[in-house]
């Protein structure tokens, strides 16, 4: 869950308990590209409460001419491209948190490490990592960790002006957190004392809204009891689900205090490595999965990706005929440099065509080695695939810095190989970028379906999820989709492609939330268009067939 999505819902309860008191042509049937048809988009901007389960559930999947919501047409893709095309394997690794490597609807789609022999604490294959059956652990049994800033105010690393900018950073942060929390822990309480009130009134457990409609009374304060649960009504379609969502932003204000921004912690020395020596390599193990069922983010990406299709459970992921290597190597808190540097040499070393990359920071102090793996990386013709991050700022200012990325000071791209993805809002209109979102003309190619999200989560469990973390593996699915039909594609010819082949959005779009602040999406991204798996796949068939140079 996002800091910046946290905020949102915090806005929306405040204001809740203060109230309390451009011309374009369609696809023909020849296979050519869809462009935008405005005029045959329903005009009103589409709620995701407006939709039915199962366009909640597949949104990204869907096509923005056909079903109005701006997914990615990949129902499409499958309906009249691939169809029975199987297509090559192609493996995807998830640079992420651990994944559930049991879950129904991931169990089939795991790269397995063939050469190498489970529990025999050997390096069989010799590629210098033990067990690593379905790929490695960068982080050993350590899961909460500081912010690098942090980090980097405890090890006092950086010269005078970086830690002065750091120590900045934590104590804006720490206040901040302290307060969300405060104010998360009061909002919650505010609704459980009238969700308790309504359940006793009314002798029942659980209620509607039309069962509060139904209440007439003159009591004051069952009357502002019934004022905040209608309008938290507004918000979810239960009170157990807003309820959730509190709990939620009090236990994230708490793990921020706690681990993130707490100078004192040190998440690290259980793995027993120095993290800042990129030769001390005698660390982690060959178990990839999450440790405890919190370590949810690696399983909800995989699942993006490529959860089983048409299994007849949960969702479907974005590509078929892939499998997942799960590399965990980002924490609660931020990602070691020599971790994320170490994980993307491994994925490369060991077959991986596409690197989805959901994780980011604001401070990098050894990012020259993350630099030196992406250009590893492009050198091997594998795809990295990141997310833009989530504070809703333009990152073309270089005060916002969002590590890792593939230029230096808006300079020029140090790799041909990296995509870096925003969000989008299941939302045709102005809101269609997400308010969260980052955006860049410089630092930003595409954007993708991001908010609300639904894949999987451990223990056979699916959530929805929002984030720039869930932009990226529909992008980077889509990746993997097209190098599976056409495999002698190179990397940086399938990020020219995915640039290319999107849909090219005019309308002006709200920027970080701001009403004050639009723009094209031209204007705050390098392709200024949406991903779309059934042009990608036209344009890939085209470039592969040699009719069109990339």
């Amino acid at each position: 869950m996002t800091n910046t999505y946290l905020k949102s819902l915090f806005t929306l309860l405040i204001v809740a308990l203060l109230a309390s008191c451009g011309s374009t042509r369609t696809a023909t049937g020849g296979g050519g590209l869809i462009l935008t048809p405005i005029e045959n988009i329903d005009t009103t901007p589409l709620k995701i409460a407006d939709l039915t389960t199962s366009e909640k559930n597949n949104w990204g999947h869907l096509d923005l001419v056909a079903d109005t919501i701006p997914g990615m047409s990949v129902d499409k893709a499958y309906n009249e491209i691939i169809k029975n095309r199987k297509g090559t394997k192609t493996i995807v690794a998830v640079l992420d948190s651990g994944i559930d490597l049991n879950h129904e609807d991931l169990d089939g789609v795991l790269w397995t490490n063939t050469k190498e022999k489970a529990g025999n604490n050997i390096d069989d294959d010799g590629n210098g990592y033990i067990d690593d059956i379905h790929g490695y652990n960068f982080l050993g049994e350590s899961y909460n960790e500081q912010l690098e800033y942090v980090r980097m105010l405890r090890l006092n690393i950086g010269d005078a002006a970086t830690l002065s900018k750091a120590k900045a950073k934590l104590d804006a942060k720490y206040n901040e957190a302290l307060q969300g929390k405060q104010q998360y822990e009061q909002i919650l309480q505010a609704v459980k004392n009238a969700d308790e009130g309504v359940k006793e009134y009314l002798k029942k457990d659980t209620y509607t809204k039309e069962d509060l409609a139904g209440i007439k009374t003159t009591d004051e304060a069952m009357q502002r009891n019934i004022a905040v649960l209608n309008q938290m009504f507004s918000i979810q379609d239960s009170i157990p689900e807003v309820l959730k969502e509190l709990n939620e932003g009090v236990k994230y204000y708490t793990e921020q205090l706690n681990y993130n921004l707490n100078k004192d912690f040190n998440g690290r020395s259980v793995v027993g490595d120095d993290p800042y020596d990129i030769s001390d390599l005698n660390y982690g193990n060959g178990n990839p999965k999450n440790r405890v069922d919190d370590e949810s983010h690696g399983t909800h990406v995989a699942g993006i990706i490529a959860a089983e299709r048409n299994n007849g459970k949960g969702v479907n992921g974005v590509a078929n005929n892939v499998a997942i290597m799960s590399i965990r190597a980002v924490p609660n808190g931020d990602e070691y440099d020599k971790d994320i540097a170490r994980g993307i040499r491994y994925a490369v070393d060991n077959g991986a065509r596409v690197i989805n990359g959901s994780f980011g920071k604001s401070f990098s102090p050894k990012s020259e080695w993350v630099y030196e793996a992406i250009k590893y990386a492009a050198d091997h013709n594998v795809l990295f695939v990141h997310a833009a991050g989530n504070d809703g700022a333009n990152l073309d200012d270089p005060t916002n810095g969002n590590f890792p990325n593939d230029q230096v000071n808006n300079g020029p791209e140090i790799a041909d190989n990296v995509i870096t993805v925003g969000a989008l809002n299941p939302k045709y209109g102005s809101e269609l970028v997400a308010s969260y979102s980052n955006y860049g003309k410089v630092n930003v190619d595409v954007f993708a379906p991001g908010t609300d999200i639904y894949s999987t989560f451990p223990n056979n469990e699916y959530e929805y999820s929002p984030g720039t973390s869930m932009a990226a593996p529909a992008v980077a699915g889509v990746a993997a989709l097209v190098m599976s039909q056409y495999p002698s594609l190179t990397a940086a010819q399938v990020k020219n492609i995915l640039l290319q082949s999107g849909l090219p959005i005019r309308a002006k779009v709200i920027l970080g939330g701001d009403n004050t602040k639009s723009a094209s999406l031209d204007q705050i991204s390098t392709s200024g268009k949406i991903v779309n798996a059934y042009n990608a796949l036209v344009l890939a068939s085209k470039v592969a067939a040699g009719q069109i140079q990339l």
